[in-house]
């Protein structure tokens, strides 16, 4: 445990909607300097840099960093879907596990666009054509954006298995806001009730508009370091990843249902290997940022990391144990639903919150006795990342 990365330092900027946003470059500038800032290091104290972004050209990941110094590092762009970040947190972990570097720079970014997500490339084959085909056996075609037929599908799907009253998912939504409202970085403050998710667009399955997260502009960081480094420079390094697991799809995935098209085994599969690496149980979790793209991915998502049984999360949400007073505050950020998900940034505003978390820093939103906090960030196509922080002495 005492040769595990170390968090050095957390930073990220406020999200905001695409007409609100600065420049990728100023934002991701901002972020580092904030990690930096916080961790108490100059940039020439780092060694490596990761950075994650999905729509971008080649080496906006050195642009993005030149405005902060212009060291000669390495510097890795990484493009995961929506685990971007987490990726690059992921790569920039196994370079200080590894002995490859001592003080390394994970980095996610994202300037999105206007409207639903899209493919920019249509002359080639598609990364999700096996999922399309898959998809297109599972449920009748739609002109409904792409990822909210996956998830309105998957949605389904769990009503069909499980069953599932109409304003349970609403209450996700509802929940998001009521967390954002303590947290300035959100892009969504403002509460909602159930009925006005429910009376919103409606957009695919179970899903309306106030169903789905925005489009969102935003930069977050992490500074990771090894022990050694911190006693040397005296940081305080006190929040370490404990485990961590990326998966990606196995035939599962496209053989039976729309839950497992969007990534439910994947999630199982990464938090398994996390419990069982940290020696810790899903009961052990008091607070977890999950990836919370539709209310449904969230609801999938309590059942997938285990902190309830298959079958249970409409009790789960019902019983109010998915907040706080509950038995495990999900997304006390406000999640991707309410704090926004650039898709690039996500994974480490993730990390951001949680390490706040851990150190008691989180202010309002604060959840009580907190020593480990678990992530989780999935990609379509596919990817799923599952780390496990702990606060050590």
């Amino acid at each position: 445990m005492s040769d595990r990365a170390r968090v050095a330092g957390v930073g990220m900027v406020p999200f905001a909607t695409p007409s609100r946003a600065q420049s990728y470059d100023v934002m991701s500038e901002a972020a580092v300097r904030s990690a930096l800032g916080d961790a108490g290091l100059d940039y020439t104290a780092i060694q490596q840099a990761y950075v994650g972004y999905v729509y971008g050209d080649s080496t906006c990941g050195q642009h993005a960093l030149y405005g902060v110094g212009l060291t000669g590092i390495p510097v890795v762009n990484v493009n995961n879907n929506c685990a971007t970040g987490s990726s690059a947190l992921w790569l920039a972990r196994q370079a200080v596990e590894s002995g490859a570097a001592d003080c390394v720079l994970a980095l996610g970014f994202e300037q999105m666009r206007r409207g639903a997500l899209g493919s920019h490339w249509d002359d080639r084959p598609s990364p999700l054509g096996r999922f399309d085909e898959a998809m297109g056996r599972l449920q009748p075609p739609s002109e409904a954006p792409m990822a909210a037929k996956y998830f309105g599908g998957a949605g389904e799907a769990y009503k069909e298995k499980y069953g599932l009253a109409d304003d349970t998912l609403a209450r996700i939504a509802v929940k998001a806001r009521t967390h954002a409202a303590n947290n300035p970085y959100s892009v969504f403050r403002d509460p909602i009730t159930v009925e006005d998710v429910q009376n919103a667009p409606h957009v695919y399955g179970p899903l309306t508009r106030l169903h789905c997260c925005p489009p969102t502009c935003g930069a977050a960081a992490a500074v990771l370091c090894t022990p050694a480094f911190a006693a040397k420079h005296g940081l305080c390094a006190d929040v370490q990843i404990t485990a961590q697991a990326m998966t990606t799809d196995r035939p599962s995935s496209f053989s039976t249902d729309m839950m497992r098209l969007a990534g439910y085994d994947m999630a199982r599969e990464a938090a398994d290997q996390v419990y069982e690496s940290a020696g810790v149980a899903p009961e052990d979790i008091k607070v977890v940022e999950l990836h919370d793209c539709f209310t449904v991915n969230e609801l999938l998502t309590y059942e997938a990391l285990r902190l309830t049984p298959e079958g249970t999360a409409e009790k789960f949400i019902l019983d109010g144990d998915n907040t706080y007073g509950g038995r495990v505050v999900t997304n006390p950020s406000g999640g991707l639903l309410s704090k926004g998900h650039p898709l690039g940034a996500t994974g480490l505003a993730q990390c951001t919150e949680l390490v706040w978390q851990l150190r008691g820093q989180a202010g309002p939103r604060q959840v009580d006795g907190v020593n480990v906090a678990l992530q989780h960030n999935l990609g379509l196509g596919g990817a799923a990342v599952v780390t496990l922080y702990e606060k050590v002495a």
